[in-house]
């Protein structure tokens, strides 16, 4: 027992490092997108109170931890060893995690305005989030960031692949994401974009927890080692359908068990029920958990 109490001494504060590095990965992903956005992001903010730029922020904070969880989610060669010395096997173990998070800092950045126009490609987000301060379009784009920061956390993670099979899972992810939201749009009973435009929060934070759901579907189906493409190929498709199913599942069941005395569509496009919204994307993102735990 006291020798257990010690090695978890001694590795705390290695560990506190990751902390730290964490909190330095958040502020240069703030400044990069301070340099990319032609708005003051802090006076829209505070100055303006404008809740849609702070929920698009907080997405993107998370997504960027989630790449940051990605990149350190890798054997660390140095944590166990005797002592607290910081030797050149753990410093190296601190530059790669630093230089991947960078690297998904800048994709997520990127992918960002790749979403943008093929998920809600019917209107200006930027505008509508800016200048509309629109908090259905915001809690879009939040889900939007966290599903992406999950899908690059998922291609980085593991050990067996290179960048090159990381690159290629990623891409196979963004496919399905977009897929995910057509077939979204194609079984919901209203416009998506109509409704998102038209100011409807509730339905820009049921697509936002939709979003996140399958973005776990799809951390599940890239992520862990690499031991061939045949393998990960067929379990990325596996997990691609079933994540659909499931997802679509759940959506219909919580009108007929969950919600019986009321249409959860017409709750959340018509009426505007901030609540139903938010208990559907947590009946999605709790279904699409329950799937990465189970199998």
């Amino acid at each position: 027992m006291i020798d257990a109490f010690i090695d978890t001494l001694e590795i705390i504060p290695r560990g506190l490092v990751f902390v730290g590095l964490g909190l330095v990965v958040l502020v240069i992903a703030k400044l990069a997108r301070d340099l990319i956005t032609p708005y003051k992001i802090d006076e829209e903010i505070i100055g303006k109170n404008n809740l849609a730029v702070a929920v698009r922020l907080s997405g993107y904070f998370m997504g960027v931890i989630l790449v940051f969880l990605g990149a350190l989610y890798q054997p660390i060669s140095s944590i166990a060893v005797d002592g607290l010395g910081f030797d050149r096997e753990y410093a190296e173990d601190i530059l790669r995690v630093f230089l991947y998070s960078l690297a998904g800092v800048a994709a997520l950045n990127l992918v960002r305005l790749f979403m943008n126009r093929l998920i809600l490609f019917r209107f200006d987000i930027e505008k509508e989030v800016v200048e509309g301060q629109n908090v259905g379009s915001g809690a879009a784009e939040f889900g939007m960031y966290i599903a992406t920061g999950l899908l690059i956390a998922g291609s980085v993670a593991g050990e067996g692949g290179g960048p090159d099979t990381a690159a290629a899972f990623f891409g196979m992810g963004l496919v399905l994401l977009v897929a995910f939201a057509l077939f979204y749009q194609l079984t919901t009973s209203f416009d998506v974009h109509s409704e998102i435009e038209g100011k409807n929060t509730a339905v820009g934070i049921a697509l936002g927890g939709n979003l996140i759901a399958i973005g776990l579907v799809t951390f599940k189906a890239v992520f862990g080692d690499f031991d061939g493409w045949n393998e990960g190929v067929a379990a990325f498709i596996t997990f691609g359908v079933i994540g659909f199913a499931l997802l679509y599942v759940m959506r219909l069941l919580l009108d007929k068990l969950l919600l019986p005395t009321v249409s959860a569509s017409k709750a959340i496009a018509v009426d505007r029920n901030l609540g139903v919204a938010f208990i559907e994307s947590a009946v999605v993102i709790s279904s699409a958990l329950i799937l990465f735990i189970a199998i």
